[in-house]
């Protein structure tokens, strides 16, 4: 009976799908990473006190993951915020981690290279 039900229910859900262009799947993908690790730096809102930089460190080094190999598929329009993202992340994880890591072994750095600070700040 099951089958019944549910066979429909995934063409439908199949069909939806194959109507989102790759560039929004992505996208909403790194959006969710970028979420997640801010709320584990402590910058959501909402949870300031949260942290939790072994998770924010994986979060970050998949969404660099994603990011370098999307970057092509993307295009500078879309890839251009989804980067700025991540390099507030990788700086911000640097700010909070009491134990600084060698430059390029930051969280996402083995994708980026090594991100420091900007001089205006």
């Amino acid at each position: 009976m099951t089958d019944d039900v549910s066979t429909p229910q995934l063409a439908t859900a199949s069909r939806d799908i194959a109507e989102v262009p790759s560039v929004e799947i992505i996208s909403t993908a790194a959006l969710h990473l970028l979420s997640a690790a801010a709320v584990n730096l402590g910058l959501a809102e909402d949870l300031p006190d949260h942290k939790d930089l072994d998770e924010a460190r994986s979060l970050i080094d998949a969404l660099a993951g994603l990011l370098d190999a999307a970057a092509p598929s993307l295009g500078h329009h879309h890839a251009a915020p989804l980067r700025d993202g991540l390099r507030s992340l990788q700086l911000a994880f640097k700010e909070a981690s009491s134990i600084p890591d060698e430059p390029g072994a930051g969280p996402g750095e083995k994708y980026t290279g090594a991100v420091y600070p900007s001089a205006a700040h």
